[in-house]
């Protein structure tokens, strides 16, 4: 169902001259048929049919992939009891006043009157103008009217729904067959229970007909039809609910990466059908493209008096005719398109993005359009937002991690190299006066050298994707003790009591760095030759401890120790255990050896036993 390749500003001038030409056909058709009307008695049936076809008109019928009114009946009515000048006169009227109540382009308020007149006018007159009629003709007059009135209904249909296709053909908006066949369908429904109507009227031929037994006759074609207008409705609002549902839902779930703008692609099409649409984000007081699609010529980046424009702006601004008034940014759409909706997106009275769509059609945007396109912005609002903060908190652990590793790289491999190297040029002055005591210098500076070497090594291993990531909490530990013993010469036990639970990647990092500061600290300053690590997993509670054999020391100097040098131990670990909501807890005295523990709150964790069988108190060993 494609046209050969024209560009779309032609064939949108095409379709204009077509709908205008079928306009003056239409309005002359109606303006012939005042000129041959005759006057009638029956007003009040006139009346009747009148107000009937009005409400069917304005209160349309949902039927499989659109909607329909089921006007011929009524149509066939009037031209039966008044000729062909009242329904099409009355029909038009009728169709017009919608079109304005409901605000259409003037060339959709003149054309579909229009084309529904032609089509009434063309199958009128090939029923009382040819020898058709003759062909269908029985020798059963309630036979033979039945077939007068389908042909009559098959030639309404035919001829309107060719002047429709044409119109969507030549459009250069898409006309896919799905959309065709949906069409068909739609209009055959409405044409079959026009037909069924009809065959109650042959059947009713020659009875007497009064304003009475016409309402009785049509009341419930017009109650079917008021009550799917509000079934229609009601759906039709249910489904741009579940859109709406569907696309801040998947954007939330895909906020952490860039696919969530895929989601927002895929499913914005569901809500508002439109030809271009771009998405702006000012990051910086500089408003960027952070998506467009369709019918855009897309810049850079809008400064200067183009930000203007966009700041400040808080409520959804409307253009409904481009050649009329331009918006903030016309030049970066095609000339095609004629209508625009700017959406702001809003956070705390702050403007952090503007959501803009347009058509090719002018006037073509509808209040339930708008209200959904505000709708959407708004929660897009809150997704961009919460997407600033995670990339300010994602570049903020990123330089809280270097300087990090620049303070354990300033506190301990350069202090040990220059403490080997201010050994060694001490030993080269005193290498000719004293050689042995040159020697022990030397050897000195080896055991710092290698302890740098091994500091080195650990830094390297935490610039690696973080263990706890890879491999879990329990074995991230098990892997960091044997790679301990292969340097040190210590002796490790390590016990696991209660049922793992799953915990999140944050708790576990946390946990892996507590453990990990700890058993630094301890290797650094303790001289343990021993180490006891338990991690139990209780009812309400997870435990980590980490005990030692080492040398202790005074808890008060250290944390005196602490104030003085902010790049201490313990802060790091009371820090992270805060992040955790945790308890941490240092049991030391000189000489007695130390021992570390952390209680991390499960906060609802599923997984914990019933019965609490892990006891933290003690330490058994199972590794050695």
């Amino acid at each position: 169902m494609k046209l050969p390749m024209v560009s779309s500003h032609k064939r949108e001038n095409y379709a204009r001259v077509y709908m205008i030409l079928i306009a003056i056909l239409g309005w002359t058709v109606v303006g012939y048929s005042f000129f041959i009307i005759e006057p009638t008695d029956e007003i009040a049936i006139l009346l009747l049919l009148t107000a009937f076809l009005a409400l069917i008109e304005y209160f349309p019928i949902q039927l499989l992939r659109g909607s329909t009114t089921i006007t011929f009946p009524f149509i066939f009515v009037m031209q039966a009891l008044f000729g062909i000048s009242y329904p099409i006169i009355i029909y038009v009227t009728i169709v017009l006043i919608i079109n304005i109540l409901r605000q259409r382009p003037l060339r959709i308020v003149l054309f579909n009157p229009a084309q529904l007149a032609v089509s009434v006018f063309l199958a009128n007159y090939i029923i009382k103008h040819t020898t058709i009629t003759q062909v269908l003709a029985t020798n059963s007059e309630f036979l033979t009217g039945i077939l007068t009135y389908g042909l009559f209904v098959a030639l309404f249909f035919i001829i309107n729904n060719l002047i429709v296709d044409i119109v969507l053909l030549i459009r250069p908006q898409p006309y896919p067959f799905y959309m065709f066949k949906g069409k068909t369908l739609t209009e055959l429904g409405s044409a079959l229970i026009s037909l069924l109507y009809g065959v109650v009227m042959a059947y009713l031929d020659g009875r007497t007909i009064d304003a009475f037994s016409l309402f009785f006759f049509f009341s419930p074609l017009v109650a079917v039809s008021l009550l799917y207008s509000v079934i229609s409705t009601l759906e039709n609002e249910k489904k741009r609910l579940n859109a709406l549902f569907a696309i801040t839902t998947g954007v939330n779930k895909k906020i952490h990466s860039t696919e969530w703008i895929e989601t927002f692609k895929n499913t914005f099409s569901q809500i508002v059908d439109v030809q271009a649409l771009m998405l702006w984000v000012k990051e910086n007081d500089v408003w960027k493209i952070l998506y467009y699609d369709g019918r855009v010529t897309p810049k850079d980046v809008l400064t200067g008096e183009a930000l203007a424009r966009f700041d400040g702006k808080k409520q959804p601004i409307v253009y409904q005719d481009r050649v009329r008034k331009l918006g903030p940014i016309d030049e970066f759409f095609k000339k095609d398109m004629k209508a625009f909706v700017y959406s702001p997106m809003v956070v705390e009275d702050e403007t952090i993005g503007m959501l803009v769509v347009a058509k090719s059609r002018a006037r073509s945007f509808g209040d339930d359009e708008i209200h959904s396109i505000a709708t959407l912005s708004n929660q897009l609002a809150v997704a961009v937002k919460t997407r600033f903060l995670i990339e300010e908190k994602e570049k903020r652990i990123i330089l809280e991690e270097r300087n990090r590793i620049a303070r354990g790289i300033h506190d301990g491999v350069a202090q040990t190299l220059a403490g080997a190297v201010m050994k060694l040029e001490t030993a080269e002055r005193k290498f000719n006066r004293n050689p042995e005591e040159t020697r022990k210098l030397i050897v000195e500076s080896m055991d710092k050298l290698r302890l740098s070497l091994r500091e080195v090594r650990e830094s390297i291993y935490e610039l690696r994707p973080y263990p706890t990531e890879r491999v879990g909490l329990s074995a991230a530990i098990e892997k960091r003790i044997e790679m301990v013993k292969s340097e040190y010469n210590i002796k490790f036990s390590f016990d696991i009591r209660g049922q793992e639970v799953p915990l999140s990647s944050m708790v576990e990092k946390e946990l892996f760095d507590i453990f990990q500061e700890s058993l630094q600290n301890t290797i650094k300053h303790a001289k343990a030759t021993e180490i006891e690590i338990l991690l139990s997993y209780q009812k309400e509670h997870i435990v980590l401890k980490i005990k030692d054999n080492g040398v202790g020391f005074s808890l008060f100097q250290a944390m005196v120790k602490a104030q003085n040098n902010p790049h201490f131990g313990i802060l790091n670990m009371n820090d992270a255990a805060e992040k955790i909501n945790a308890t941490l807890q240092i049991d030391s005295k000189e000489g007695e050896g130390t021992d570390i523990t952390l209680t991390v709150p499960k906060m609802g964790l599923e997984g914990g036993s019933t019965i609490d069988q892990a006891y933290a108190g003690g330490l058994s060993c199972c590794v050695t």
